[in-house]
């Protein structure tokens, strides 16, 4: 007897709020910090108007507990931080941070003739990860592997992607907390992408046009999570643009202040401490 895959609904939708941060950057935030999104915590789409010379971007400020990925659409960020890594990434190309004990970083943005369009998530690091070593990644976008569908490509920037046909992708991104993975999908008019994904939590951001989920249709700006089951399927009559998140929960409690999350409040009064005395680093 076969298995026939249950295709997967969504449960519940999200917008994206207008927010502000760091130094004139314009920012649409998704966030949850209560764990309805674990491993995931927080998705910042990040924008600018074309050769926009006036933004300051983010000056050099701590983080602890967490992971961040940066996906950079168009235009393009460069990165500072303690550990003496200096590097820019632009259009299609990635990077990956693990703060772990404790990072002190800036990120500037870079416009080009069409501004900055980018992303950056937050993934909470288990416990026994928090006070791990910090590293750092830049992952380029010829680096990437691709998957087709009809009139439609999914881009994985990490972890594992499978199609219904079997075909598996590894992005390069191996090391996400909560064994997440991170994906790109544009889907041409008429375009349709089905996936064989399992994992517990899977979220899908909308961020150009409008998809097709299980027959529900998500706008621009929203975020989809979908309940259990082995089957994705996504289209669009139009053309749209998601990323996709996918990754196992830590089901640990969740303390969060500015650049800091860890487990408790007092774990949180650590991190400030360590901050104010110049110790986060150690």
């Amino acid at each position: 007897m076969t298995h026939s895959p249950q295709t997967r609904q969504v449960t519940r939708l999200m917008a994206s709020q207008p927010s502000m941060d760091g130094d004139g950057v314009r920012i649409q935030r998704l966030h949850d910090f209560g764990g309805g999104l674990d491993p995931f915590l927080m998705l910042d789409e990040l924008g600018a108007e074309g050769n926009d010379a006036t933004i300051g971007g983010f000056p050099p400020h701590p983080h602890r507990g967490i992971q961040t990925l940066t996906y950079v659409l168009h235009g393009g960020l460069a990165h500072e931080d303690h550990m003496g890594h200096a590097s820019t990434i632009r259009a299609g190309d990635a990077q990956w941070m693990h703060t772990g004990r404790g990072v002190v970083h800036s990120e500037m943005p870079l416009t080009d003739a069409r501004g900055l369009h980018a992303f950056q998530l937050w993934l909470n690091l288990a416990a026994r990860d928090k006070l791990s070593p910090a590293t750092y990644r830049d992952v380029r976008a010829g680096e990437m592997p691709r998957i087709d569908g009809h009139h439609a490509t999914l881009i994985a920037l990490g972890g594992r992607w499978q199609s219904a046909s079997g075909q598996v992708l590894d992005g390069p991104l191996e090391a996400l907390a909560g064994q997440g993975a991170v994906a790109h999908a544009r889907l041409a008019a008429d375009g349709e992408l089905t996936l064989h994904m399992a994992a517990t939590t899977l979220l899908v951001y909308v961020f150009a046009g409008t998809l097709e989920i299980a027959g529900r249709s998500v706008a621009q700006g929203q975020l989809a999570q979908l309940g259990s089951g082995e089957r994705l399927t996504l289209g669009s009559r139009e053309g749209a643009q998601a990323l996709l998140l996918a990754g196992e929960p830590h089901g640990e409690p969740i303390a969060h202040y500015g650049p800091f999350v860890m487990n408790s409040p007092d774990e949180i009064e650590q991190a400030v401490k360590a901050y104010r005395e110049g110790t986060l680093t150690d």
